[in-house]
């Protein structure tokens, strides 16, 4: 792993332009050797937790989906899924997760029940709408990228990952727990992240996720917003250099570096955008 990174430092420098200032070759030295590898790390870590996580509660609710009276299951696997996810009986690898919503799947597909009411998700075939939902309604846990329509006339779809793992009762599946995690929520959880672990002395940091033409983010400043690389201008860096490139902005008389990182597991043209400023530089 270290290797590798001493690898993508040296990518990525090269295309560092000989302009930038000493504050913006300060933050994107940090980026490079500290906030990509461990945001990359981060992105990994939740993943596993996940996985692990949501495998045992699958299985953990598993008899409400066969002993639970027709009338009353909704109710009671809902109660169910709020105590999969509580701090002191909950599934520890899910209690923390920046996932909007945990719903149970019957055998066919379809929603009983999410973690939450008003429930819109009731009824939903979800078999039918993700590929993921279906392999664990054939025992096998799955996750990848899936949308969800916006309720919003013209509005852009919900970009999230979906993630499902089989319930098993008796040695067979009885139906299945799927979690979504938007992108936005993503980059809300990095950026925290991020600044928690690396914040000090008023140095600024921030992560937005992208995917193909999109860009993904919470809480950042707008006027920051405007000045992320669009995707005409990724696309053309990463040609030159696929694993990833820096890059620097000016604002309000403050220089800030910024760091490009394809993240494969986010999509085919995916990753985050790592942005740091130091004010005493």
């Amino acid at each position: 792993m270290a290797t590798y990174w001493l690898v993508l430092a040296a990518l990525l420098w090269g295309l560092v332009g000989c302009d930038d200032s000493e504050a913006a070759r300060n933050a994107q030295q940090h980026i490079t050797a500290e906030h990509i590898p461990r945001m990359v790390a981060v992105i990994d870590e939740d993943m596993a937790r996940h996985k692990k996580g949501l495998t045992y509660a699958a299985d953990r609710v598993a008899a409400g989906f066969v002993k639970a009276a027709l009338e009353r299951i909704e109710h009671e696997m809902r109660q169910v899924l709020k105590l999969v996810r509580s701090p002191k009986k909950g599934v520890s690898e899910l209690v923390i997760s920046p996932m909007s919503f945990m719903a149970a799947v019957d055998k066919r597909g379809v929603v009983i029940c999410r973690d939450a009411e008003p429930d819109k998700m009731k009824g939903m075939n979800l078999a039918q709408m993700f590929p993921e939902v279906k392999k664990a309604l054939a025992g096998q846990l799955a996750w990848g990228m899936g949308e969800f329509a916006n309720e919003i006339k013209g509005g852009d779809p919900s970009v999230t990952m979906i993630m499902a793992a089989p319930a098993h009762y008796n040695g067979e599946v009885v139906g299945a727990i799927t979690l979504g995690i938007p992108m936005w929520r993503l980059a809300q959880r990095l950026s925290k992240q991020l600044q928690a672990e690396s914040s000090k002395n008023g140095v600024v940091l921030w992560v937005y996720v992208y995917r193909n033409d999109k860009l993904y983010h919470h809480g950042t400043p707008p006027d920051l917003d405007l000045l992320v690389p669009d995707h005409k201008a990724r696309k053309a860096a990463l040609a030159k250099s696929p694993k990833g490139y820096l890059g620097s902005v000016s604002q309000y008389g403050y220089d800030y570096g910024y760091g490009v990182q394809p993240i494969p597991i986010l999509g085919e043209d995916a990753g985050i955008i790592v942005f740091r400023m130091d004010p005493n530089i």
